[in-house]
């Protein structure tokens, strides 16, 4: 008997915000359990915990809230890889002076898995809608194809020797140049035996950005990228 009234008054403790609603159900509480006659053990135990309750409730107000504080909107963009004509992707995006590698241009930021919250996609550039501390992160595959039966162009030699780099960068606007955030490199031996080879280049931080800063992405070859939205993606979200 006294754990079914402790569990049912704390439940209304806790779950009742306004103390006119939380006295009202207490009362016809009280006045359910005076049928059973003053006698009766339940009814002595309700008694004792209606005073505790009242006590606990004047010592911990933020258990009873008054009113529930507006959900903050959230701020946050992913896009990914999407497909592009081949001069599109064997030019690249030019991304300003002094930048290293070719700026990604054609990401997707509204179908498959991609979406923009409060974040605009502007040239391949995500825009900041408000200040704040911000999560960014970045993927990119890089695939090299072997043509079977063909043999290897000298080209194709001098991709599969270069590393693959990773740059994300952000635009601001009292600076002329964009500034380098994060860099990822990896040099890897380009299969000769299989009819492609995949290699990932990731990298995430916490950066503090202003409203209007832009966020852009760059590579060392940018038409060797496999933009499948799976692979390649690129995004960021408000932490505080």
């Amino acid at each position: 008997c006294l754990s079914v009234c402790l569990s049912v008054c704390l439940s209304v403790c806790l779950k009742l915000k306004p103390k006119e609603q939380r006295q009202r159900n207490m009362k016809e509480m009280f006045a359910r359990s005076s049928v059973s006659g003053r006698g009766d053990p339940c009814w002595q135990v309700t008694q004792q915990l209606h005073i505790l309750i009242e006590k606990v409730s004047r010592v911990l107000p933020s258990l009873v809230m008054e009113d529930q504080a507006p959900s903050r909107p959230k701020v946050a963009a992913h896009v990914t890889g999407s497909l592009a004509p081949k001069a599109q992707r064997e030019g690249g995006g030019s991304p300003g002076r002094r930048v290293q590698g070719q700026k990604i241009s054609w990401w997707e930021g509204h179908n498959g898995l991609a979406f923009l919250q409060e974040v605009r996609l502007v040239d391949g550039e995500l825009v900041v809608p408000r200040p704040g501390l911000y999560y960014i992160y970045a993927q990119t595959y890089f695939r090299h194809t072997h043509p079977e039966g063909e043999e290897e162009e000298e080209e194709d030699r001098e991709q599969r020797g270069r590393p693959m780099l990773q740059y994300v960068y952000k635009k601001v606007s009292s600076y002329p140049v964009p500034i380098l955030l994060m860099k990822t490199s990896r040099t890897s031996c380009w299969s000769r035996d299989s009819q492609f080879s995949l290699h990932s280049a990731h990298q995430g931080g916490l950066f503090p950005l202003a409203a209007g800063d832009h966020l852009l992405v760059t590579v060392s070859n940018a038409s060797a990228i496999d933009m499948d939205e799976r692979s390649s993606f690129f995004g960021a979200f408000l932490v505080s």
